[in-house]
């Protein structure tokens, strides 16, 4: 046993021997190797397979990409146009889509919703079941729908189920429109609907040759937030590749895995782990050979290790310098690198205190100095920091540190060491100036966000603040209001005739003006008010009152009269004056903004009542808003249902009695009120700009009618059609009337005296003597309202001129209204002008006027404006009676 064990003991010797220490490393190294380059050839295999993913991942997005952002780039064209054309009806909405189809689009339709609710629609068949869709009712549709309105951008919502069915990615446009005061008003949505099946197929989703799972998540282009909306669930939770889809509002993300998932192992793992265990065995096998032999020479360097030791940790300690200083003798004693430090030679010669005391900076030898007999004094411990000048000029920064020991019947010393520290003192420096310029940075940031903050909040002209610190103060302004008990008002301000000095004295003397008003608003509102430039010449003042709005109406006359007052700029006397719209919070209004709107309803008013005074707001005031809107959007809805029809009032001679023409008239057959007049839906179609709409279908009409007449054997000479200011300014207008081909003589265009006479309107000028070229008359209708001058019929050479009914109607009373239109009939009679006189009430009327010269009669006395139905009858009837 005892020879067992002692075999046993030197057998674990030499397997444990240092010796063989490298032997073990080698084979550890290896094994880590072996591991290593395992887990890489996994690494490599699976980037190999991830990178295959996702090369038809990125196809597969690029095409996602690519046909919807195709798809909705079709559908901005549309867009800008509806902000050019907001009252668009369904036929120019279809004409205008149908370029938008075909091809490689997915489009499956685009809808139109003024006012959130779908009336425009293509293709219509099919989707009728949309039409009529209220998105703020629809809940699946509501929330992308005013969102869209309130960011004013392009939301991309879907899938979505459809209301005429299937499913479909909607994209829809937020249109604004151009509004008054240089604004805009919100038209409604334009909705592309991108066909879900067809998207998928054109983007490579059903490809069966594909070979990789494919999910889709990001619904309502929510990206990685948003639910699945296509692929098997179960490939999100298997690592996939992932990709980001950006989409115009938004992104939704791609993961796709391996269809038969991904590689446990790589296939060429036990290939290579075969290769590193003969290498492994190639390594450690001369390591075992060879360790015996090493240890017999590593015995032999554990001697020369010890002291290499020792010498390792002396140079390490070589960077401070050791001195020795004799206190009884002042003997100095430096080695090899405080020599160095100090630029003295290494020649081991003694020091002296000269050798210390010369090299110190004059600024900090006492410092030195005192730092050391403080320790002398005190037995203590010796710190001190200094600079040094070398021999060669250059200045050192050195610190110091000894302590004093004294042996055994020997003289007191002091043992200390020293390091150059210039490093660290020039690093500090530098930091402190880098502290101090980041401070002086800040400050001066701080100084250019306080600005740019001003800047952005106020007027640069007049110092005020501007729209956008209003907006942020009405919110304020209401709560304080309702806080404190009292209500918030403001006052809207309008300068009057301000353009007329900008025009004519320049910009310079409009600025000057801007200035003078804000001026005088400051001095005007007392403490607490607000007052801000919010437009070109548009002010407004926010205040809070009590129950006695009167103090409003005060404020109002006062900031009027004062800029009523003459203001001098470089020699000229200006003058203008303001308009006030006075609103204040009735706390009913969900909104603070909805005061502004008020305030800008009551400065309308005023400025239509006469200028240079004030008006407050009323609910009546917003009931004449929302008839006014009612009757617009019903006005627009008839135009696109063909609701503007012609009725004719006949003209006749005045001589014979015989029908010669008769005058076409528009009318609105209203599907509830029945037939209205244009005096209640003529001024709304100004505002509107479609007068030229309905001058177009009234001539159509006219023209059909007066075939349908012809074809009939009833001898209506010629019917006449009145023609707005905005028709006759249409470039297109003579084109239109040649396509209509308008047999000559049977046509009169009336138009309004104050269109144009005395004006200089090239195009005008020009579309009316093309007119008379394609054989239409040119009537005046309203002669004798207008401001027209003999040179101006000269140069118009009208075929007729028709006296207003104004001049007409009292002339069988008054003789001085006689003798007005007998000098009107005159003039038309020198000029070769017919003269037509409406407004012909009684037969009194006819008798004065056929004696007066007058050729044409039109009025109540011989027949009342008609439908073509009942003036057939009526032209019928007079024919038989003159046959009988």
């Amino acid at each position: 046993m005892a020879l067992f064990g002692a075999r046993f003991g030197g057998t674990k010797d030499a397997v444990f021997s240092s010796a063989n220490i490298p032997a073990a490393m080698a084979v550890l190294v290896i094994a880590i190797g072996a591991a290593y380059a395992d887990h890489q050839s996994k690494i490599v295999s699976d980037q190999a397979a991830r990178a295959d993913v996702l090369v038809k991942v990125n196809l597969i997005r690029a095409k996602l990409e690519g046909n919807i952002n195709g798809n909705l780039q079709l559908v901005h064209g549309l867009v800008a146009t509806i902000v050019t054309e907001p009252y668009m009806g369904q036929q120019r909405f279809a004409s205008l889509a149908s370029n938008l189809f075909g091809g490689d689009s997915q489009l499956n339709n685009i809808a139109g919703a003024p006012d959130l609710v779908v009336s425009l629609m293509y293709p219509l068949k099919g989707n009728e079941k949309a039409v009529g869709l209220d998105y703020r009712m629809d809940d699946r549709q509501r929330n992308a729908a005013l969102r869209a309105r309130d960011e004013r951008k392009l939301i991309l919502a879907g899938p979505v189920d459809l209301k005429q069915g299937g499913q479909g990615f909607i994209g829809r446009f937020p249109v604004f429109v151009p509004s008054a005061g240089n604004t805009e008003r919100f038209w409604g949505i334009i909705s592309a609907v991108v066909d879900v099946q067809r998207l998928y197929k054109a983007s490579g989703l059903f490809d069966e040759d594909l070979g990789i799972d494919v999910a889709l998540i990001g619904k309502d282009a929510l990206g990685p937030r948003g639910d699945q909306f296509f692929g098997d669930i179960g490939v999100r939770k298997s690592n996939p590749v992932t990709a980001e889809v950006l989409l115009p509002s938004g992104s939704w993300q791609i993961a796709a895995i391996p269809k038969s998932g991904w590689p446990s192992t790589p296939s060429n793992a036990w290939f290579l782990r075969a290769i590193m265990a003969a290498a492994g065995a190639l390594v450690v096998i001369p390591f075992l050979v060879t360790s015996r032999l090493i240890g017999e020479r590593q015995r032999n360097y554990a001697e020369l290790r010890r002291l290499s030791r020792r010498l390792e940790l002396a140079l390490e300690a070589s960077a401070i310098g050791v001195w020795e200083h004799d206190l009884a003798t002042n003997d100095l004693s430096w080695d090899d690198r405080v020599n160095e430090i100090y630029g003295k030679p290494s020649d081991g010669g003694p020091r002296g205190y000269s050798d210390w005391a010369g090299a110190i900076h004059p600024q900090d030898l006492a410092g030195a100095n005192a730092d050391f007999d403080r320790a002398v004094a005190s037995r203590g411990t010796y710190s001190s920091e200094y600079r040094i000048i070398r021999s060669d000029g250059e200045i050192r920064h050195v610190r110091a540190k000894a302590t004093i020991y004294q042996a055994p019947n020997e003289t007191a010393k002091m043992i200390g060491a020293e390091w150059d520290v210039t490093a660290d003192v020039l690093l500090n420096t530098d930091l402190v100036r880098a502290k101090q310029l980041s401070e002086s940075k800040n400050a001066e940031l701080g100084a250019a966000k306080a600005r740019i903050e001003h800047i952005a909040l106020h007027d640069s002209l007049t110092g005020l603040p501007n729209r956008r610190y209003l907006d942020q103060m009405l919110e304020e302004y209401t709560a304080n209001a309702k806080r404190d008990g009292c209500y918030a008002a403001l006052l809207h301000i309008d300068l009057d005739r301000f353009k007329h000095i900008n025009d004519t004295l320049g910009h310079a003397a409009g600025d000057a003006m801007l200035v003078h008003a804000s001026a005088v608003l400051r001095s005007k509102v007392e403490n607490g008010g607000f007052v801000a430039r919010i437009g070109g010449d548009e002010f407004v003042v926010l205040c809070t009152v009590n129950d006695d709005i009167k103090q409003l109406a005060l404020l109002a006359d006062r900031i009027i009269s004062q800029m009523g007052e003459p203001v001098y700029y470089r020699g000229h006397r200006c003058r203008f004056g303001v308009s006030v719209g006075i609103a204040v919070d009735n706390r009913k209004d969900a909104e603070a903004k909805h005061l502004l709107m008020n305030a800008d309803i009551a400065l309308y008013r005023a400025k239509s009542r006469g200028r240079n005074r004030h008006e407050f707001f009323t609910e009546a005031m917003q009931s004449e808003i929302v008839d006014t809107k009612r009757i617009a959007d019903e006005l627009l809805g008839g135009l696109e249902r063909n609701e503007f029809i012609a009725f004719y009032q006949p003209q006749f001679s005045a001589k014979t009695l015989e029908i010669v023409g008769v005058e076409a008239l528009a009318r609105w057959r209203h599907p509830k009120e029945g037939i209205l007049a244009p005096d209640v839906f003529l001024k709304i179609a100004e505002e509107l700009n479609v007068v030229s709409t309905i001058d177009r279908t009234i001539l159509n009409q006219a023209l059909s009618d007066f075939q349908g007449w012809s074809a009939a054997g009833l001898h209506i000479p010629r019917v006449s059609v009145n023609v707005s200011a905005r028709r006759l300014q249409d470039e297109e207008l003579i084109k239109s009337l040649r396509e209509l081909n308008i047999k000559k003589g049977t046509v009169s265009f009336e138009l309004v005296e104050s269109i144009f006479l005395d004006e200089n309107d090239d195009l005008v000028t020009w579309n009316v003597d093309q007119i008379k070229q394609l054989g239409i008359d040119i009537e005046i209708d309203d002669f004798g309202t207008g401001y027209a001058s003999i040179v101006s019929l000269l140069k118009l050479q009208p075929r007729r001129l028709k006296i207003d009914r104004q001049l007409v109607i009292p002339i069988v009373e008054s003789p001085q209204r006689r003798q007005v239109v007998s000098s009107i009939i005159e003039i038309g009679k020198s000029l070769g002008i017919e003269v037509i006189a409406e407004g012909v009430e009684t037969m009194e009327h006819a008798r004065v006027l056929k004696g007066l010269g007058c050729d044409i009669l039109q009025g109540y006395a011989f027949g009342q404006a008609l439908d073509s139905d009942r003036l057939k009858v009526l032209v019928r009837s007079r024919r038989l009676r003159a046959a009988s």
